[in-house]
């Protein structure tokens, strides 16, 4: 029978800020492909509502079972993803030079995506079952580490780093949430910075040496790889305290400022609605954030406080790493703004995310 405290636990708060970042969303969007909008412009508009209203439906279907049956099929789910990307190396369609999308039908998507969240369910299910230690030390998190190789090495094959080294540093979050030794955190992060000399040699296409050095100096090339990062600090920078208003801003309208419904989505709403919208924005992430911050404090079984870690810290490091990119703190790597960048696949698994979390904070009530 349906236990009537499952409607009584749903968590609106978390679907109020969701809807709030979903309507910001889509008038940002609206924006950025209005300039284009007979070429192409409404169509993106229109993906990226239906995307939305998946997500909606995938939200609500997954409220509906117990999210241990996650932390049961952790490993299959897990392997799933693995054969996904494997499949993208194989039979992937290439956009841009990379090969990152997999269509199946009509259907196309970024498995990689769908790798975040399974490995945050693995990660999780692992932590659950091994909680006899209070401080891990290295030789401890050999599996952790190994879980985490396979599909961030197979994401860089793509090749795409950004997404391998933001899988690397959401697990990495989720350990040391879990606790990490000092000392085997010193030798950790000693060894990622020996590391830094052959990673950069030997695994580095010269494209993304080229994104790192005009990052530090973006007037090396400024009509090539320096362009994204130069436009979008001129976009931000323009818009001030309050921004130029709705639809009047000159680098989205004159259509200067590239990828402007995907990775620089944030300088779109930076040059329209000023420091002002940009504050409000994040200030409303912010809340998310600890929303779920909460739902893991309050969840009573391991499994769900640590996936809801491990889904704070996906939206986190994507919202810092995005925003650092448009205003040319870091290097420009392709990592979208959850929720807000046009992209089905990021935001159907981003909702998917959500919705498992609401699923942990609807069902806090049967530990007690």
């Amino acid at each position: 029978m349906f236990d009537r405290r499952l409607v009584q636990n749903f968590d609106w708060i978390l679907l109020f800020l969701l809807i709030l970042i979903v309507t910001i969303s889509l008038t940002n969007l609206y924006s950025a492909t209005y300039p284009i909008r007979d070429a192409g412009g409404d169509k993106i508009f229109s993906k990226q509502v239906y995307w939305f209203l998946m997500g909606f439906v995938v939200l609500f279907m997954v409220t509906f079972f117990d999210y241990h049956l996650l932390e049961r099929g952790g490993y299959s789910i897990y392997a799933f993803s693995i054969i996904l990307l494997i499949m993208v190396l194989i039979i992937g369609r290439v956009h841009s030079g990379s090969q990152r999308w997999l269509g199946i039908g009509g259907f196309v998507f970024q498995p990689s995506e769908v790798a975040k969240i399974s490995m945050v369910i693995i990660l999780a299910k692992y932590f659950t079952n091994n909680s006899e230690f209070s401080d891990y030390r290295l030789r401890d998190l050999w599996r952790p580490f190994l879980l985490t190789a396979v599909p961030c090495v197979l994401i860089v094959k793509e090749p795409d780093l950004g997404s391998g080294l933001l899988l690397a540093i959401i697990s990495f979050s989720i350990m040391l949430f879990m606790k990490i030794r000092w000392k085997s955190l010193f030798i950790l992060v000693c060894t990622s910075l020996i590391a830094a000399y052959p990673l950069w040699r030997f695994v580095l296409k010269e494209y993304q040496q080229k994104r790192i050095l005009t990052f530090l100096r973006p007037e090396m090339d400024p009509l090539g790889s320096g362009y994204h990062i130069i436009q979008s600090k001129i976009a931000v920078g323009s818009g001030l305290l309050w921004g130029k208003g709705f639809l009047k801003g000159t680098q989205t309208g004159l259509h200067f400022l590239p990828e402007q419904h995907t990775d620089f989505a944030f300088s779109v709403l930076a040059e329209e609605w000023g420091f002002a919208g940009v504050v409000f924005l994040l200030s409303v992430y912010l809340f998310l954030i600890f929303r779920i911050i909460y739902i893991a404090k309050n969840s009573k079984d391991r499994f769900g406080t640590i996936f809801s870690i491990g889904i704070a810290s996906i939206i986190f490091w994507q919202l810092v790493i995005n925003v650092c990119m448009t205003i040319g703190l870091m290097p420009v790597v392709g990592i979208p703004l959850p929720l807000l960048s046009y992209g089905g696949s990021s935001v159907v698994t981003t909702m998917l995310g959500i919705g498992i979390l609401m699923n942990i904070s609807m069902r806090r009530f049967m530990f007690q």
